[in-house]
């Protein structure tokens, strides 16, 4: 098991903040106000300097050009980019310039180092970054630390410790956070096909999944029995989770929310059409109806929950992980012996699992 983030981890392409209610009505605010200074310009055109055009193509090139056609206004995404890949260029033209012959100047070495410390520490303003460069045998000016801050497009300490990136923010409570979610099946029962709810827990550090129950009428008494579930002080999956991560599915009720709540574990209400947000059970999901689900007709409630069983069962003692470094999550009786190699077969052989048994 590990710890390290996985580069697929970081979501919303780096956007700056936590991003919640709040955020996103700032954001459309925002938007809308952009699209009110255009029409009072008209067609007059906006004249940038090259400090504008470079915070621009800095942030822009961390929000990606699909996501900047829904939100520049006053110039096209493309310029943006434009601006962006001049600004990289432009910045190793003078470096290759200004070096000589041998190691590269002291200098390049502490511009990396500033925007490292700057990038890491949102915090850190230009007296803090200038103790980090002391530390290293490194002694420059405040002034210094501020043009290469600028000159590298990135804000100074205020405005950098108002946006908590989504993969600091994970970083900072991986151990502690959950996330939940439905998804649907269709089961034949007396008078036809029925659609089924089905509800998944998933631990994001460890990524041990928790059947949380499955019914054809998910109201406010099945919900709320559930949460009282995943939050029993002894043996429920909430359990010393700080937070739970969910959509803003109207089956999750307030009330559902309020026993978490009180239980100590924090709902965090996603953005609406955000799969991305909640990445890790959605990836379970595809993995459970690829492997499983999609391949299966279920005929009554208790043969879904039978095969919803056996593939958790796989998925965590016999199933490889990528996100995992490709390890299993609970390994158990894996034999590394040069015995003869054994498959276990779940679901009629639709699961297969091959290993050595142990001496």
């Amino acid at each position: 098991m590990t710890n390290t983030l996985q580069p697929w981890q970081v979501l919303l392409l780096a956007m700056a903040g936590w991003i919640n209610r709040h955020q996103q009505a700032a954001i459309d605010y925002l938007r809308e106000e952009n699209r009110i200074l255009l029409e009072q310009l008209g067609h007059r055109r906006i004249r940038f300097t090259d400090e504008q055009r470079r915070r621009l193509a800095v942030a822009g090139k961390a929000v990606g050009r699909k996501a900047l056609l829904d939100l520049a206004g006053i110039v096209t995404p493309d310029t943006i980019l434009a601006w962006h890949r001049k600004l990289v260029a432009a910045k190793w033209d003078q470096r290759e310039k200004r070096r000589g012959p041998g190691r590269p100047g002291v200098m390049e070495e502490i511009e990396k180092l500033v925007v490292r410390f700057a990038g890491e520490n949102p915090s850190w303003g230009y007296r803090r970054i200038e103790g980090a460069l002391a530390n290293l045998g490194h002694h420059v000016a405040r002034t210094t630390v501020a043009s290469i801050l600028k000159r590298n497009g990135i804000d100074p300490a205020p405005e950098r410790g108002r946006r908590t990136s989504w993969s600091t923010f994970l970083g900072a409570h991986w151990s502690t956070i959950a996330a939940i979610d439905f998804t649907t099946v269709e089961v034949w029962c007396r008078h036809g096909l029925v659609t089924v709810y089905v509800l998944f827990a998933i631990e994001l550090r460890s990524r041990r999944v928790h059947f949380a129950g499955l019914t054809p009428s998910p109201d406010e008494a099945w919900i709320r029995q559930v949460g009282r579930n995943l939050t029993d002080p002894i043996d429920g999956f909430f359990r010393k989770k700080r937070f739970c991560l969910m959509d803003r599915d109207t089956k999750f009720t307030a009330a559902f929310r309020a026993l978490l709540e009180d239980a100590g574990t924090e709902p965090v209400l996603l953005p609406a059409r955000s799969p991305n947000l909640n990445a890790w059970i959605e990836r379970f999901m595809r993995s459970i109806k690829s492997e499983c689900l999609d391949r299966m007709i279920f005929f009554g409630e208790e043969s879904l929950r039978r095969a919803v069983r056996e593939y958790l069962a796989h998925y965590h003692v016999e199933r490889n992980h990528q996100g995992l470094d490709n390890a299993i999550i609970e390994p158990k009786g894996i034999g590394r012996g040069s015995g003869r190699v054994r498959c276990r077969e779940r679901l009629g052989g639709m699961l297969r699992y091959y290993h050595r048994p142990a001496a």
